[in-house]
């Protein structure tokens, strides 16, 4: 298993602060680069895969474009034009609120639940990459990353 000092062909860091700093960024960007490409077969994107799972976890309920953004992974997506690409391809909806015309209601289709039911039976594949942990491991790791943001 390569370390991160031949990953990133760097011998020495300041610290082992900033080393472990470095790993967390390369692994997290290691890792989003397989999850894009085991998406893409499936024709979305991670980001549109983390709004199709929040609007299932929320189904049947819709749910408005704020609540979508202060749950998703990657704060800095632009939840507006995912949801618009979504609604393009037919997996989730977008409906103006009957009791406030001001709201939008945005809610999964039965083609995103059908979707997202053939990702989580393909995912094993994937994330066989974590199976390198053992359970134990996986959640010290949890334990740890959930530390480090306080």
């Amino acid at each position: 298993m390569p370390s991160i000092e031949s990953e990133v062909k760097q011998e020495k860091f300041q610290s082992e602060f900033q080393k472990a700093a470095v790993n967390i960024l390369f692994t997290g960007s290691w890792l989003y680069n397989r999850n894009a490409t085991f998406l893409k077969t499936f024709d979305v994107t991670p980001e549109q895969f983390n709004v199709l799972r929040i609007l299932r976890g929320s189904h049947p309920k819709p749910m408005m474009l704020a609540d979508i953004t202060c749950r998703m992974i990657d704060k800095n997506s632009n939840a507006t034009r995912l949801v618009e690409k979504l609604r393009v391809k037919g997996l989730v909806k977008r409906e103006i609120c009957k009791n406030n015309r001001r709201q939008v209601d945005i809610s999964i289709t039965d083609k995103g639940l059908n979707l997202l039911t053939k990702i989580d039976r393909a995912s094993d594949a994937w994330q066989s990459t974590l199976k390198n942990l053992t359970k134990a491991e996986a959640q010290e790791l949890n334990r740890l990353l959930d530390k480090l943001r306080g």
